[in-house]
């Protein structure tokens, strides 16, 4: 008898979220941790994804995708390139999140553009669905209006999922799990806050940070219209 596939580790649909008058539509923006080709989603998640954007470093990812074989188109855009083997990565979280908005912001607006263009379907992932994953969630819904509680409340879920993303890791990682630090398997809200911080204090907001790192109006208008009901 085969193995029993498992559940995607931290997938979730952020549909049903406040943004202003209206709301991010159920079944177009899925975020999880690594998924593997024979995971299974609950039923009440759109699966597989059309669209995979996989924020993983290049050093992380596998010859072909896991989820290749489903016919999903599938871009990476390696969040933390900045953080190669043989070099000391950020003690905090916090300190890492803000290093990704100031050595990868081209790749977040790469991101939001990939969300704001599919027409289905986008699953966004990193390995454990937390830390780039929440950061470019945590961007996209902030351009969609999204309030700011509601973006750190999503990003906390992921504290729930703990056990099943240990579980992932230790299948796929093994005993490099322990290179990684032990800060870096919490999920402190004070870590996100900082981000949206910096989103806030920019001039112009969030939309201003935007269009500084590349982004524009466009792409903005498009993904209140490809995601909002």
């Amino acid at each position: 008898m085969g193995a029993v596939s498992e559940f995607v580790p931290n997938l979730r649909d952020v549909g049903g979220l406040q943004a202003g008058d209206g709301a991010v539509q159920p079944g177009r923006l899925l975020r999880s941790a690594l998924p593997l080709s024979d995971d299974r989603a609950p039923e009440h998640i759109v699966w597989p994804p059309r669209v995979v954007l996989d924020l993983r470093s290049h050093h992380e990812v596998e010859p072909e995708h896991p989820l290749s074989a489903t016919g999903a188109r599938i871009r990476n855009f390696p969040l933390l390139s900045a953080l190669r083997p043989g070099v000391a990565p950020p003690e905090s979280l916090g300190d890492l999140y803000l290093l990704m908005l100031q050595t990868s912001a081209p790749y977040l607006v790469d991101v939001v553009d990939e969300i704001a263009r599919a027409e289905g379907p986008t699953l966004v992932h990193c390995a454990a669905g937390k830390d780039r994953t929440g950061v470019s969630v945590a961007l996209t819904l902030s351009l969609l209006g999204v309030g700011r509680d509601d973006i750190v409340d999503d990003y906390l879920v992921t504290a729930k999922n703990k056990e099943e993303i240990e579980a992932r890791f230790r299948r796929v990682f093994g005993p490099r799990r322990a290179e990684l630090p032990t800060a870096y398997f919490t999920t402190p809200v004070d870590a996100i806050v900082a981000v949206l911080d910096v989103w806030d204090q920019h001039e112009d907001g969030v939309h201003g940070w935007f269009r500084a790192a590349g982004g524009d109006a466009e792409t903005v208008k498009r993904l209140h219209e490809q995601l909002l009901a």
